[in-house]
């Protein structure tokens, strides 16, 4: 049987065109002694740009990488892996870029990831390179344009959202990058990540469409109080003091309207990025009790804890904004409970998802108002804060966390809310990558539960 026998080192292509640039450049040295160096430059300078270009180019369907030595071009081939000096640099830049390559059009299944640097792998979760493009981008959008670029030599451009509970906005770019010496068809994908610009201009928007909504009602009864005041009430004390009285209570009502929709303006522009502190959540709820404790002594509600002892509900979190979710809950609580019974305030760590909202009471509703993506090995720190309020019908349980919605026929007593404390809690939790559920029954009162993360350490 015969053997195969290999290409000598002159039938390769790398090989023979850096020889024609050797021979370019002996031609050149041998031309300048007789004054004749027209074409050596020419030959020389071909033939080395050449050779080199395909020293750079060339790369190993597997994706790993190498440099050519001395040593090895012997046995050099086009399918070695080589290493491009700027490797690197692709790999240490800040947006995500990957090389596609693919043999066959319109076929999703052969399109692999042949390069991929630092941010992609972070980004889109890619375990190493060599993977199929399906599995880490599944926008259709984006796998068209790079079918196109692939193989029609197309450059494209697409905007496109990612689904979850975090708001994710991106544009890709794709340039097509031609074709390897073993055939397959390659493309540059590029990423862009426009979530903070994105949330930016919805934020200004968001602002503005709110504050021009909520403000109109507030400034039109101090406007009517001011005309009344500069009329016939001028000279009625009576009737002046109660006025200025009313006036107050809608200038304080509107301060805290704009305070909680900057408030809810910050976490927004913010909720994509994941805190990473530690947070003892137990520390947590006796510091919000603590600072509610005259409220709790003006409305005389009987305030029941069990919290585990200092150390042991660790959690992973952004400590002030933790703060602001146990006080909007237990201060909903203890507004609601006014007259009618005590208010329970419970923390439980290490639960699943599944038993942080699981029902105590078999006849309640229970709905999961925010379910977390990604979980931290399924593992959580609950707060469940439940009150001895008149309860909230099922058919209203889906709106509670929207801005400004309140439960027809229910008030939480003379100092009324912005309507806005349930939807800042939700985004709090969507930041933190945790999740938000309501249990009632109507006339036996609601339990709200927030479950964050438990901190890896503790």
């Amino acid at each position: 049987m015969a053997m195969p026998i290999p290409p000598s080192p002159l039938q390769r292509p790398s090989l023979r065109l850096l020889g024609l640039g050797c021979v370019g450049v002996c031609a050149l040295l041998a031309l300048a002694a007789t004054g004749q160096a027209a074409l050596g430059p020419v030959l020389g300078l071909a033939g080395l740009v050449a050779g080199l270009t395909v020293w750079l180019v060339l790369r190993s369907p597997s994706g790993t990488t190498g440099r050519v030595s001395q040593a090895d071009t012997a046995t050099a081939r086009p399918s070695q892996p080589i290493s491009p000096p700027f490797e690197a640099i692709l790999r240490t830049l800040p947006e995500p870029v990957m090389v596609i390559a693919a043999q066959e059009i319109d076929d999703l299944a052969g399109q692999r990831i042949q390069f991929s640097n630092a941010a992609a792998r972070d980004f889109f979760r890619i375990q190493d390179d060599g993977v199929l493009l399906i599995t880490a981008i599944r926008n259709p959008d984006v796998l068209e344009a790079v079918d196109e670029a692939l193989f029609g030599g197309m450059a494209g451009e697409v905007a496109y959202e990612l689904g979850g509970a975090q708001d994710r906005y991106l544009r890709a770019f794709v340039r097509p990058l031609g074709e390897t010496l073993d055939g397959r068809r390659l493309a540059l994908l590029m990423m862009r990540d426009e979530t903070n610009a994105r949330r930016n201009e919805r934020m200004r928007a968001d602002f503005l469409a709110n504050a021009s909504h909520e403000l109109r009602t507030p400034l039109a009864s101090l406007s009517g109080f001011i005309e009344t005041l500069r009329g016939h009430a001028r000279d009625d004390a009576a009737a002046r003091d109660r006025f200025l009285q009313i006036m107050a209570t809608q200038a304080e009502r509107m301060s805290r309207l704009i305070d909680d929709l900057l408030s809810l303006s910050r976490i927004e522009l913010n909720e994509h990025i994941a805190p990473e502190g530690s947070v003892d959540l137990s520390q947590v709820i006796a510091d919000v009790v603590d600072a509610l404790g005259p409220l709790l002594a003006e409305s005389e509600v009987q305030m029941i804890l069990d919290v585990p002892r200092s150390g042991l509900a660790m959690a992973i979190g952004d400590r002030d904004q933790m703060v602001q979710v146990a006080q909007n809950l237990i201060d909903n609580a203890v507004k609601y409970s006014r007259g009618r019974g005590p208010v329970r305030v419970e923390c439980v760590t290490n639960l699943s998802g599944d038993a942080a909202i699981a029902l105590r009471e078999p006849q309640a509703a229970r709905l999961a108002l925010l379910t977390p993506d990604d979980v931290n090995d399924g593992r959580y720190v609950c707060l469940r804060v439940t009150d001895s309020g008149p309860g909230i019908a099922r058919q209203y349980l889906p709106r509670l966390a929207e801005r400004f919605y309140r439960v027809e026929g229910q008030k939480s007593g003379e100092r009324s809310g912005t309507g806005l404390g349930l939807a800042i809690v939700k985004h709090i939790i969507n930041r933190h990558r945790g999740g938000f559920g309501v249990e009632s029954l109507a006339g036996s009162g609601a339990s709200f539960v927030a479950y964050f993360p438990v901190h890896p350490g503790a």
